[in-house]
């Protein structure tokens, strides 16, 4: 029986990957068939179990490349071809896992995942790449078609770099590193959200600018739950304790694990930036609210006085001195006006207003 090195526990998967898994794509697998060696490479593209099969052992490494996860019969068919444990089969159709890497000895599975989003300004939501690691082959498993690892092919196809020459360790790490690299463009895409909403907030802060702060907060606790679990797969497969994972590799998986922790870090300093946005929006709004109180307390003061004088000639007293002067009315409107006018003076001159 095969012995499982978990750095996530099976028990902690999270309730939402069930649901996830029901959410994947609604499209058969798609393969892809990469096999190279030094000299040459040959690709198939929409690819069959049996390419995979024939393919396999013909080159010093093969890449099979797999887009969707929702046939539980093609998944059946890779596992009996490559060998595979049926918890790695069930791990591939829970697109919900976390980060993690298991070791069963004749290969590695692990658990990475891509950020993506649909364009515009959208939330960022994460995918599943599934990596299965042999002696001569890496099979990687993906929720739907996706980009990122286009690069990696064409450094394969045009034979740059080192990724040629190396086994499929090297190839494993290619993908991981790729992967981890998104993550910088990520970033950068919240830190420009950042300072947008940080002006906005000292322009005119609005319960629109609290959404959108409680969004990036969002964003920032999927990333943190993400990039932690990833820094404990790369630190172990940089450890170089599998004899799947050669010392010449396990150098630079080491340097995937320095970019880790620089993203990690970059990722806290946006969490508390974002945290302490909370607390601008409402200093900005208490402070807001103090310079309406203080316009109204102004007014009403104002008419403090105004409302004494009125209340006064408004009684119902038959004699009061005045109310027969022809010129009673104007003077008590021009007395009014002189005081409403004093006051305002004043507040200015003491810079109330």
């Amino acid at each position: 029986m095969c012995e499982a090195t978990d750095t996530g526990s099976r028990k902690d998967r999270s309730p939402r990957g069930p649901r996830r898994a029901e959410q994947a794509i609604e499209q058969a697998s798609k393969i892809v068939v990469v096999s190279y060696g030094e000299q040459d490479v040959e690709e198939r593209e929409s690819a069959s179990i049996e390419d995979c099969a024939a393919l396999k052992g013909a080159r010093p490494v093969t890449w099979i490349k797999v887009t969707g996860v929702r046939d539980p019969a093609a998944l059946q068919k890779l596992g009996e071809c490559f060998g595979l444990h049926p918890l790695v089969l069930e791990d591939i159709a829970d697109t919900g896992q976390r980060p993690k890497l298991e070791d069963y000895d004749d290969h590695l599975f692990i658990v990475i995942k891509v950020l993506c989003s649909d364009g515009g300004d959208p939330q960022i939501r994460d995918e599943q790449v599934s990596l299965i690691l042999g002696r001569d082959f890496v099979l990687s498993l993906e929720e739907r078609e996706s980009p990122v690892l286009d690069s990696v092919r064409a450094r394969i196809r045009n034979a740059r770099g080192h990724i040629r020459k190396a086994g499929a360790d090297y190839l494993a790490y290619a993908i991981v590193d790729t992967v981890v690299d998104t993550y910088f463009g990520v970033l950068e895409a919240l830190g420009e959200k950042i300072e947008r909403l940080e002006e906005e907030l000292i322009a005119n802060a609005t319960r629109g600018t609290l959404h959108l702060i409680h969004r990036l907060k969002s964003e920032l606790i999927l990333l943190r739950k993400l990039l932690w679990p990833m820094r404990e797969v790369i630190t172990t497969l940089g450890r170089g304790e599998s004899d799947l994972i050669q010392a010449t590799t396990a150098v630079y998986l080491r340097d995937v694990h320095d970019h880790t922790i620089e993203v990690i870090d970059t990722m806290e300093t946006y969490r508390d930036m974002v945290s302490g946005m909370l607390d601008i929006y409402l200093s900005s709004i208490s402070n807001r609210m103090n310079e309406i109180m203080k316009v109204l307390t102004i007014i009403a003061t104002i008419f403090i006085p105004l409302t004494f004088i009125t209340g006064i000639f408004g009684m119902n007293f038959r004699y009061m001195p005045g109310l027969a002067w022809a010129w009673a009315y104007p003077a008590i409107l021009l007395t009014m006006a002189a005081i409403g006018g004093f006051m305002l003076l004043y507040f200015r001159k003491r810079k109330w207003l």
